[in-house]
């Protein structure tokens, strides 16, 4: 692509759409965009950051661009990728079209873990949560496959209907389930602590620690806007929990 085609506008876009994709704060988005623009020249960049878009001019009474975000998911290392290129940027080792294509580059890579990675790791998370949170040993191996499997039902669900809270509410009512019927089979000695253990991995860590971060940066709209969906998840796994046990 010639470079002249290629405006900042482009560029921080791109990357700011990528962080907040990723699960980027937004004034942390906001501050890269900015820095980005100062260092091809622009004196006076305007970005405004929400969950679920972006708004971006170059100075106060131009054109502004707006860019829908219509889905988040956590991938910490493409943050990562994108902050480099933005260093890249601002100390000027590359050029325009370079960062650009790097953007592009990073934008199209898929999830840095894959599927099965992810289930393994929320297995092994399961396990070691409920043994943190006081359970024993016997409980230890229920909850590493409840967990593995509600992580493993969240994900298929989600494939089937695009709506995150509903795949939650699945997972929940999947890990509720299978840590029954492992006590019901004689594996593990306390259900509480299976379950406790075993939902950790949906747990929206990340969405309330940016809420609080949001907040107290003085993001106001996004900060609250995060907490509710973090208050909504977390309702959607202790319901999915809560609602197996009407049905037993």
């Amino acid at each position: 692509m010639n470079e002249s085609i290629i405006s900042v506008e482009k560029i921080c876009l791109i990357a700011g759409k990528i962080m907040l994709i990723s699960g980027a704060e937004t004034h942390r988005v906001e501050d890269t965009m900015n820095r980005i623009a100062r260092a091809y020249g622009i004196t006076n960049p305007q970005s405004y950051a929400t969950p679920t878009g972006i708004n971006f001019s170059i100075d106060l009474a131009t054109t502004t661009n707006f860019l829908r975000i219509t889905s988040r998911s956590t991938d910490l290392h493409k943050i990562a990728e994108v902050n480099h290129v933005s260093r890249q940027i601002v100390e000027g080792t590359i050029s325009k079209q370079e960062a650009y294509s790097k953007l592009q580059h990073i934008e199209k890579n898929k999830l840095t873990f894959s599927p099965t990675i992810q289930i393994i790791a929320a297995m092994l998370v399961s396990g070691g949560f409920t043994m943190m949170f006081g359970g024993s040993w016997q409980d230890f191996i229920p909850a590493l496959f409840a967990g593995g499997i509600g992580y493993a039902g969240m994900l298929a669900f989600e494939k089937l209907v695009e709506i995150r809270f509903l795949a939650e509410f699945f997972g929940g009512f999947v890990i509720g389930l299978s840590s029954f019927l492992f006590l019901w089979l004689g594996l593990g000695e306390t259900i509480d602590s299976v379950i406790i253990g075993a939902v950790m991995p949906l747990v929206p860590g990340l969405h309330i620690t940016n809420a609080i971060r949001d907040l107290m940066a003085g993001h106001l709209v996004s900060g609250v806007s995060k907490g509710m969906e973090a208050l909504l998840t977390s309702f959607a796994i202790g319901a999915g929990v809560a609602i197996m046990y009407a049905f037993l």
